[in-house]
């Protein structure tokens, strides 16, 4: 069973920094498209940054040049430094995965997401 497990939220002051991580795990074949999304109280889910598996990136307008997404393929595991963080940046942050599972066809994995809370 293929898994995505984030860690690395927390609190940060405005201007600071956090970098989340997700790991893969499982019985898997291949990974494609990774990437972070994130949901603040009361809004709706949205896209943060997607990165390929050719590393081609992706960035939502808010977070260009702050935001940074990277991945490590010996580790099956995503990366998202935040840096000149701020508040309107609090939300919980999940990591999505397209992979495919060894035996299966592809789908689209989520993990349990991280909170992370910038105060002013």
């Amino acid at each position: 069973q293929v898994q995505l497990v984030e860690s690395g939220g927390g609190l940060a002051q405005a201007g600071g920094s956090l970098r989340l991580s997700c790991e893969a795990s499982g019985s898997i074949f291949r990974i494609n498209t990774m990437g972070w999304y994130r949901q603040a109280p009361g809004k709706q889910r949205e896209l943060v940054a997607t990165i390929t598996s050719i590393d081609s990136t992706n960035y939502a307008d808010s977070v260009k040049g702050r935001f940074t997404i990277s991945r490590d393929n010996t580790k099956n595991t995503v990366y998202l430094q935040m840096n000149s963080l701020k508040p309107e940046d609090t939300a919980v942050y999940y990591c999505n995965a397209e992979i495919t599972p060894r035996g299966y066809s592809r789908m689209d994995y989520w993990g349990k997401g991280t909170l992370v809370t910038v105060s002013s």
